[in-house]
C-alpha cells in the first residue's frame, strides 16, 4: 500500500513524497503485459499467441516504468483530492526522481518527491465601499454637429474637382525627398498618402489652393503641418517626430488626385438612409436621435472604464501572499517552452497580477454561480471574426460565418480563449453592479486619456 509524507518547505510551499510498493504497481504491470501479448505482432508467432516470457523480455522494462510512474501519479492526485488541497499550477517533480532505477526483475518500494505551491487565502474586496469613479462625458452640441457632419459625408456623393478649392478637399499626394534646390535625392523613394486640405498649416493651404492634379510644391514638415498632424505624418514617412533634422527635411509634394465629398442635405430621404427603421421625418427628431445615440455611447464607455478600474483594483490591490520561490521554479521548469531565469524574473510581476486576477475572478464566479454556455462562446467567436473581417468588403454575405465558428469550436485553444473573454466580461459586469462610484464629469479628451491609463 502506498504511503505519502507531506512537509513544509516555506509558507504555501510544500513537499510531498509518494512511496509505492509492488502491490501498488504489479497488478497494472501484469495487466499491461497481457494486453501487449494479445496485440503484439512478432515474427514467428501468431497474433495473440506470443508467450508471456517473450513479451516481458521485449517490452517489460518500458511497461514496468510506465506502470510505476502511473501508480505514483495516481496516488499523488488521489491524495490531493482526498485532502482537498488547493494548489497552484501542477505538482513539480524533484530533479532527484530517477525512473532509471526501476527494475522489473527486483520489484521494491519506489519513492518520488514533488513540490507544490498552495493556493493563498484571500477575501474579495468590498466593492461597495471601494473608491471608484464613474466618468461621465456630457454630450455637447458640437458632438451632435460633428456626428451629423460625419454621417452626411459618409453617405455623400464623391466628386473630383479640377482644382483644390475647399479645406474639406481630399488630396492624394506623393512625398518625394528633395534637396535644398528642389531636386529629387538620388536613391530616395516616393511615399503616398491621402490627406484633407485642412490638415495642412494655413500657409501651406494657401499654396495648395488652385493647384491641379500632377502639380507640386516643396514643403518642410516643420512648417507644412501643425503639431498633431505633423506627428503622424512623420510616422508615416518613417521619421522621428522628436528629431528637428528629420522635420527640417524637404519634400516635393505632388497632387495625384483631388476629391471632394458633397454632404447630403438634411431631408427625410437622408434621415431614413442614415437611421433605417427609425421613421424619422424632421431635422429636429433626427438631431434628437443622434444625441440619444451619442449619450448611449458615452454611458457604455463610462461603464466600461469603471470595469477597467475594477479590474485593476481586483487584480492588483487584492492582498494575497504567494509561494514565489515555487512559482518561479514552476515557470522555469514546468512550462511547455524552456525559460531562462532572466525571462522569468522579468515577466514575474505581470504573471502574479494575472494569477491574482485568475484566482479572484474564479472565486467570484464560484460564489455567484457565473457560468458561460456554448452559445455565448460561439457569439464571442462571431464578434471576434466580425471585428477581424469588418474592415474588408465581404459584399454583405456572411453565410460562411456559422460554419467557420463551428470549426473553431473544435479547437480547444480557441474555445478556452473565448470562454475566458466571456467569463471575465461577466465577472467585471458583476463587479460593476456592486460598485458605488462617485460620478465625475470629464471632457471627451480627458476621458480618452483615462482610457489609455487603464488599457490592459
Amino acid at each position: 500500500m502506498a504511503t505519502i509524507n507531506r512537509e513544509t518547505i516555506a509558507p504555501l510551499h510544500e513537499k510531498i513524497s509518494v512511496t509505492v510498493s509492488p502491490s501498488d504497481y504489479n497488478p497494472g504491470f501484469e495487466s499491461s503485459l497481457k494486453k501487449y501479448a494479445k496485440s503484439a505482432n512478432i515474427p514467428g508467432f501468431r497474433k495473440g499467441m506470443v508467450p508471456a516470457g517473450v513479451v516481458k523480455k521485449m517490452y517489460g522494462a518500458s511497461v514496468f516504468t510506465e506502470e510505476v510512474l502511473r501508480s505514483i501519479e495516481n496516488e499523488l492526485m488521489q491524495y490531493l483530492q482526498k485532502e482537498n488541497i488547493s494548489y497552484l499550477g501542477q505538482p513539480l517533480p524533484e530533479d532527484s526522481n530517477d525512473p532509471a532505477g526501476f527494475n522489473m526483475n527486483e520489484p521494491k518500494d519506489y519513492t518520488f518527491t514533488f513540490e507544490i505551491g498552495l493556493r493563498p487565502a484571500f477575501s474579495i474586496p468590498d466593492l461597495a465601499t471601494a473608491k471608484t469613479t464613474l466618468h461621465l462625458v456630457e454630450t455637447t452640441h458640437e458632438m451632435v454637429e460633428e456626428e451629423i457632419d460625419r454621417i452626411s459625408r459618409r453617405l455623400g456623393k464623391m466628386t473630383e474637382p479640377e482644382a483644390v478649392s475647399n479645406e474639406e478637399d481630399v488630396l492624394n499626394v506623393s512625398f518625394q525627398p528633395v534637396d535644398a534646390a528642389g531636386n529629387a535625392i538620388e536613391g530616395s523613394e516616393k511615399k503616398d498618402n491621402s490627406l484633407l486640405l485642412k490638415y495642412f498649416s494655413a500657409n501651406t493651404q494657401q499654396q495648395l489652393m488652385g493647384k491641379k492634379k500632377d502639380e507640386s510644391i516643396v514643403i518642410q514638415l516643420s512648417t507644412a503641418f501643425e503639431e498633431k498632424e505633423r506627428e503622424w505624418i512623420a510616422g508615416d514617412l518613417g521619421l522621428d517626430k522628436e528629431n528637428a533634422d528629420d522635420l527640417a527635411k524637404s519634400y516635393m509634394l505632388t497632387i495625384t488626385k483631388i476629391a471632394f465629398v458633397e454632404k447630403r442635405a438634411l431631408n427625410e430621404e437622408f434621415f431614413k438612409e442614415a437611421l433605417p427603421g427609425k421613421e424619422i421625418t424632421t431635422e429636429e427628431a433626427f438631431r434628437s436621435e443622434i444625441k440619444t445615440q451619442i449619450e448611449a455611447y458615452w454611458k457604455h464607455q463610462a461603464q466600461h472604464l469603471l470595469e477597467h478600474e475594477l479590474f485593476h483594483l481586483l487584480s492588483e490591490d487584492t492582498p494575497m501572499d504567494f509561494p514565489e520561490a515555487f512559482l518561479k521554479k514552476w515557470l522555469l521548469k514546468g512550462g511547455e517552452k524552456e525559460q531562462t531565469e532572466e525571462a522569468v524574473e522579468k515577466d514575474f510581476p505581470a504573471f502574479l497580477n494575472q494569477l491574482r486576477w485568475t484566482l479572484v475572478s474564479n472565486e467570484i464566479g464560484t460564489q455567484h454561480a457565473i457560468q458561460v454556455n456554448r452559445e455565448e462562446i460561439m457569439d464571442n467567436m462571431r464578434q471576434q471574426l466580425m471585428g477581424y473581417f469588418g474592415s474588408m468588403n465581404m459584399g454583405g454575405n456572411y453565410d460562411w460565418l456559422d460554419s467557420y465558428v463551428e470549426r473553431m469550436m473544435s479547437d480547444k485553444q480557441q474555445v478556452e480563449s473565448s470562454y475566458q473573454r466571456v467569463f471575465s466580461s461577466k465577472v467585471l459586469a458583476w463587479a460593476g453592479s456592486q460598485a458605488k462610484p462617485v460620478e465625475k464629469k470629464v471632457t471627451a479628451a480627458e476621458f480618452a486619456e483615462l482610457q489609455g491609463k487603464h488599457s490592459h
